[in-house]
């Protein structure tokens, strides 16, 4: 098995919703358009561990682990609390991988957009573009 196979060296992804459900389907439908791509580390970290609405640092933190191959680990969130517990998080600076980006985004189209990317071995800066590309897609 190559190195990309295992997702070595591909950049992450992390998936931050007030909502576990909402989060894992986001995953699910971002590695589905990206070819069925098992290859993209991607982690859902939706809701709190009691599974209530709202965002834990905690399964952020643990969710950016578990993705992070060494290229770099990108967070896309969906609303208010979310966005502040990830810069909270990147403030205290040692709760996060090294080379963690909070990405602004468009939730469900920028996460597509970031899986598909890092899919095709491209860097996080790369990453980080096109998903905040997704704020240009227009639908009408």
């Amino acid at each position: 098995m190559s190195d990309a196979t295992k997702g070595e060296g591909l950049v992450g992804v992390v998936l931050v919703s007030h909502s576990a459900q909402v989060a894992a389907s986001v995953a699910e439908l971002a590695q589905g358009l990206a070819g069925g791509s098992t290859t993209v580390p991607v982690a859902p970290a939706g809701g709190t561990e009691g599974g209530e609405l709202g965002t834990s640092s905690e399964l952020i933190a643990a969710a950016a682990a578990a993705v992070d191959r060494g290229a770099g680990v990108a967070v896309l969130t969906d609303l208010g609390s979310a966005v502040l517990t990830v810069k909270a998080l990147l403030a205290e600076g040692d709760e996060l991988p090294d080379n963690t980006r909070l990405v602004d985004a468009p939730f469900v189209e920028g996460a597509v957009a970031a899986v598909v990317t890092a899919a095709a071995g491209a860097d996080l800066a790369a990453v980080e573009a096109a998903a905040a590309e997704a704020y240009t897609y227009r639908k009408v």
